[in-house]
């Protein structure tokens, strides 16, 4: 049986001009079989809510096995340290080289679990990646900020931050060929239909 749980809504506010003021990633927890995986820890800000949805849950945050960074941006990293036995992946790129935590680089499609796939989905940076997860009732992914929004997938809009636009709708076009629902990188999942 895999489940999915939203550990803390992420949030993304910008100035007039566009400029980011403020960035709280969404932070998911999927339970597959004994694993317990995190998909992106989200900022220091959200700490308190990742810690009350543990709670809730009644799980401990030191039993979380594995973290997935879909990439490495502040707003979905700062919160490593509250799993301190868990396997961290990412994919392969210049950051993922520079941080203190033991990291498995990935270069390849990764299944983790029998219904768990890592999956490379650049453009909004190189080493962005999602996770698509076959549920019990439907097919997720976890975008992390391939598809920072919903407005991302209904108006077939790159990140307005990216290295690579035609890169960048590629792989939200991916994400939507595959998912039934999308947990976009910083808000609440949606259904694609």
């Amino acid at each position: 049986m895999t489940t999915l749980d939203i550990l803390a809504v992420g949030s993304l506010f910008r100035s007039d001009e566009g400029e980011v003021l403020e960035a709280h990633s969404t932070s998911t927890l999927v339970r597959s079989g004994d694993s317990l995986i995190v998909v992106d820890t989200s900022s220091k800000y959200m700490r308190p809510a990742l810690k009350s949805s543990f709670r809730e849950l009644g799980i401990f945050a030191k039993d979380v096995d594995t973290v997935v960074i879909t990439h490495w941006h502040q707003d979905h990293i700062e919160n490593l340290d509250m799993f301190p036995n868990a396997e961290i992946y990412a994919w392969d790129g210049p950051a993922a080289d520079a941080k203190d935590y033991r990291v498995n680089i990935i270069d390849e499609e990764t299944c983790i679990c029998d219904d768990i796939t890592l999956v490379h989905t650049p453009g909004h940076t190189m080493d962005s990646m999602s996770v698509f997860v076959d549920g019990d009732d439907r097919r997720y992914a976890i975008a992390g900020d391939a598809i920072p929004l919903e407005d991302n997938y209904r108006k077939m809009v790159p990140p307005r931050h990216n290295v690579d636009p035609a890169l960048a709708m590629k792989s939200i076009n991916s994400i939507a060929g595959y998912a039934d629902v999308i947990v976009p990188g910083h808000g609440f999942p949606f259904m694609t239909k």
